[in-house]
C-alpha cells in the first residue's frame, strides 16, 4: 500500500512539474509563436520547391537558403511596400476630392441608384438629407467618422513597425528551419508515433499535406482572383486600380472574395454614365467573383486528399476562431482529427479497409530522408537474409 501511495505521489509531481515546465516554455516563447507558426506553415508548404531548388544547385543548401530567403522577402516586404507606396501617391487625389465635398456639396442623386430595389429609397432619403445641409452640414455629418477613420489610420501607422519586424522575423525563421528540415521533420514524425504509433506519423504526414493543399488552393486562388480584377479595373478605366487590387489581394487571401471590390467599382462606373463598361465590369465581377468555388477546393484536393466539406469547414472555421493563420491551422486540426477518428473505429471495429485508408498517406518528394534511407536499408537487410537461406544456411535469430 506504501508502495502505490509513493508511485502515485512520484507520477503526480512528474506530471505537475512537466505541466508547468511546458507552460514556462511556452510563456518564454509567446513573443515567437505567431512568426513561428507562419515560419512553420511556410517551410512545410515550399519544402518541395526548396528540395528542387537544392538538387538544381548541386545539393549545396547555402545558396537555396539565401533564394527562398530572398523570395520570401520579395513575397511579404515588397506587397506591403508597394501598397503603402501607391495609398501615399493617391493620397492627394483623396484630399482633392474630399475638399470638393466640403466646398461644392454632394452631386445630384444618380438615377440608377435611387431605383436599386430594398435600399434604393433609404439611400435616396439619406443623400437628400445630407445634400439639404449644404457644404457645413455635410462637414458636420462627416467630421465625427472622419475623426474615427484618422485614429484607425494613425493607429495602423503605428503598428506598421510591428508588422515589419514579424515579416523579418518569419523569414529568419524560416530559413533556420530550412537548414535544419530534415531532422526537424524526422523528431516530428517520431514523436507522432510516440504518441500514437504508426497512425501518429501518419497524421503527421496527412497535417504536411493538408498544409501544402491549403497554401497552394488559398495562394493560388486568391493570384488568379486578384490578376483577374486588376485586369478587369483597368480594362474599364476604374482609377486608382493598382489600390483596388492591393486590398483586393488582401480580401481574396482572407476567403472575402474579389467583389466588395468589383461590385462598387462598377456601381461608379454607372454613375459616371459609363454603362457599357459597367455592365462588363459586374459581368466580370461574377465570373471573376465565383473562380474560387471550383478552383480553391480542387487545388487543396491536389495537396491532402480529404473530404470537401473537411476542407471548407477548417478553412472557414479556422480564419474564424484563429484569424488569419487560422486558415492553415484549421484544416491541419481537423485533418489530424479525422486521421485519428478514422483509425480508432477501424481498431474498434476491425475494419480492414479503414485501416488501410488511415494509413494512406505518404511522404511527399524530399521530405523525411531519413525515414527513405532506413525504408532501403530494411529492404536490403531482407534480401541479404533471403539470400542466405536460399543458399542453405541458418535464418538469424
Amino acid at each position: 500500500m506504501r508502495d502505490i501511495r509513493r508511485d502515485l505521489t512520484r507520477n503526480t509531481l512528474a506530471i505537475v512539474f512537466v505541466a508547468g515546465l511546458a507552460a514556462l516554455s511556452l510563456w518564454v516563447l509567446r513573443p515567437f509563436l505567431a512568426a513561428g507558426v507562419w515560419a512553420a506553415m511556410i517551410v512545410v508548404a515550399t519544402w518541395p520547391p526548396f528540395v528542387a531548388l537544392e538538387a538544381r544547385l548541386g545539393g549545396r543548401r547555402a545558396p537555396a537558403i539565401a533564394l527562398m530567403t530572398l523570395a520570401m522577402l520579395l513575397l511579404l516586404v515588397l506587397p506591403l511596400w508597394l501598397a503603402i507606396d501607391t495609398i501615399f501617391a493617391h493620397a492627394g487625389q483623396l484630399t482633392v476630392i474630399v475638399n470638393q465635398l466640403a466646398s461644392n456639396g454632394l452631386p445630384p442623386l444618380p438615377a440608377w441608384l435611387a431605383g436599386l430595389p430594398l435600399v434604393g429609397e433609404r439611400l435616396a432619403g439619406l443623400w437628400q438629407q445630407l445634400a439639404s445641409g449644404g457644404a457645413d452640414g455635410l462637414v458636420a455629418q462627416v467630421s465625427p467618422y472622419a475623426a474615427d477613420t484618422g485614429k484607425w489610420v494613425l493607429a495602423q501607422v503605428g503598428g506598421l513597425g510591428g508588422m515589419l519586424v514579424q515579416f523579418f522575423l518569419v523569414v529568419t525563421l524560416a530559413a533556420i528551419m530550412y537548414a535544419g528540415g530534415e531532422d526537424a521533420a524526422r523528431l516530428v514524425r517520431r514523436f507522432g508515433r510516440r504518441l500514437a504509433g504508426a497512425r501518429g506519423e501518419n497524421s503527421v504526414i496527412l497535417a504536411a499535406q493538408a498544409i501544402r493543399g491549403v497554401a497552394l488552393g488559398v495562394g493560388v486562388t486568391a493570384l488568379v482572383q486578384t490578376v483577374l480584377g486588376g485586369l478587369g479595373l483597368a480594362l474599364a478605366g476604374v482609377p486608382l486600380a493598382a489600390l483596388l487590387s492591393a486590398l483586393m489581394l488582401m480580401l481574396c487571401i482572407a476567403q472575402v472574395g474579389p467583389l466588395p471590390v468589383l461590385l462598387p467599382a462598377a456601381g461608379w462606373l454607372f454613375w459616371m454614365g459609363d454603362s457599357g463598361w459597367a455592365v462588363f465590369l459586374v459581368v466580370w465581377s461574377v465570373i471573376v467573383g465565383s473562380l474560387d468555388n471550383f478552383l480553391r477546393p480542387a487545388l487543396i484536393r491536389r495537396g491532402a486528399d480529404l473530404p470537401l466539406l473537411l476542407i471548407f469547414a477548417g478553412v472557414i472555421g479556422g480564419m474564424l476562431g484563429f484569424g488569419l493563420v487560422g486558415i492553415f491551422v484549421g484544416p491541419v486540426v481537423l485533418a489530424v482529427t479525422w486521421t485519428l477518428l478514422q483509425a480508432w473505429i477501424a481498431d474498434a471495429l476491425g475494419d480492414d479497409s479503414a485501416t488501410d485508408q488511415a494509413d494512406a498517406p505518404e511522404p511527399a518528394a524530399g521530405e523525411g530522408r531519413a525515414v527513405v534511407a532506413q525504408d532501403e536499408a530494411g529492404a536490403a537487410l531482407e534480401q541479404v537474409l533471403e539470400n542466405h537461406v536460399e543458399a542453405g544456411g541458418d535464418t538469424p535469430r
